[in-house]
């Protein structure tokens, strides 16, 4: 059996952890677009470059850039038997573009699944992960900012995905297991995999 799932949430919701802990438990592959635009970034590729620009004023990377590298990534042996996505779609042209590119192949999304978090929470744990990490787009201002585009940008993809009830919304505060497990449980019910 495939699923075809995405992890949604706000920055610092720990999707990245979760995704590939979640993806080994369903035996699919985790597909972090942030992943993939950090290796293009450090290869320094043309499409890394123009990432780049975008992602260290805390902008979204543009749409065309973004479904280009999904569709690619999709397309790979490893990802038809269904995937994990992590940090897309973020906005509602990307959902259509995510649509289009699996209704080619028959298939749809089955569930998106959003880690909530406080924006207080947010900002404390980037600022933790900055300083662990050394990461330079983790700044007071541009997480600020990131939790703008995100409220503003990216919060219509829950309600999109809520009016084709296949929205699953976890509590993403307490520890890694705890939310996993959260995660797993309600994929699992939605799912019917009991």
């Amino acid at each position: 059996m495939s699923f075809r799932l995405i992890l949604a949430g706000p920055p610092g919701a720990g999707k990245g952890t979760q995704a590939t802990t979640v993806s080994e438990r369903l035996g699919i592959p985790a597909i972090s677009t942030g992943a993939i635009f950090r290796a293009e970034m450090a290869s320094k590729s043309d499409v890394g470059l123009e990432a780049q620009r975008y992602i260290s004023e805390g902008n979204l990377v543009p749409d065309s850039v973004t479904n280009e590298i999904v569709r690619r990534r999709l397309a790979q042996p490893d990802a038809t038997q269904g995937f994990l996505l992590d940090g897309y779609p973020r906005t509602l042209e990307q959902i259509s573009a995510l649509d289009q590119m699996l209704s080619e192949t028959g298939l749809s999304i089955d569930a998106m699944v959003d880690i909530e978090i406080p924006d207080d929470e947010i900002m404390s744990r980037l600022l933790k992960r900055a300083s662990i990490e050394g990461r330079a787009d983790d700044t007071p201002e541009v997480i600020a900012h990131r939790i703008e585009v995100y409220h503003q940008a990216t919060e219509p993809i829950l309600q999109a995905f809520r009016d084709r009830n296949k929205l699953i919304s976890i509590d993403g505060l307490g520890t890694i297991d705890e939310v996993r497990e959260r995660i797993v449980a309600a994929v699992t019910q939605r799912l019917g995999l009991n």
